[in-house]
């Protein structure tokens, strides 16, 4: 999987589909709103957007760009996979394992089973497994929970 900005527009994804096609089993995603932006962060850099709108108006350039799939938080997911039906990817960051739960700066994360549920193909875990005291019980963890 390679990622492209969204915000970079139709240009810029359509170029990056246009590149990978030279490797046919590499998928182009395209990054929506990153998960540690909230709407007052989108609104600081001059998008008037909730971040949900603003992930459903990127991912729908992401699909006319004839990108694979999407970079979305777990909280997303589902709208997202009601928009892109059964088929295209969805990739979610922030991904955090409970009870903990720490954000570790996600602004809008979400546990694995909920991701999951909500249609994501695709979860990454990063803090929850590198940060752990046992990296190896904590990935296991993670695949327990994605269930």
């Amino acid at each position: 999987m390679v990622t492209v900005h969204g915000m970079g527009g139709t240009g810029i994804m359509s170029a990056a589909v246009a590149a990978a096609r030279e490797f046919p089993r590499l998928r182009v995603l395209a990054l929506t709103v990153v998960t540690s932006m909230t709407g007052s962060d989108l609104a600081d850099i001059g998008v008037a957007a909730d971040t949900e709108e603003q992930v459903l108006r990127l991912a729908r350039l992401a699909v006319g760009a004839g990108c694979d799939g999407v970079i979305a938080s777990p909280r997303e997911a589902g709208v997202l996979r009601g928009l892109l039906g059964p088929d295209r990817l969805i990739v979610t960051p922030g991904v955090v394992l409970e009870p903990e739960g720490a954000a570790g700066g996600h602004a809008r994360p979400g546990t694995p089973r909920a991701a999951f549920a909500a249609g994501a193909s695709h979860v990454v875990v990063g803090r929850s497994v590198t940060r752990a005291a046992d990296p190896v019980a904590a990935s296991r963890r993670v695949r327990a929970a994605a269930g």
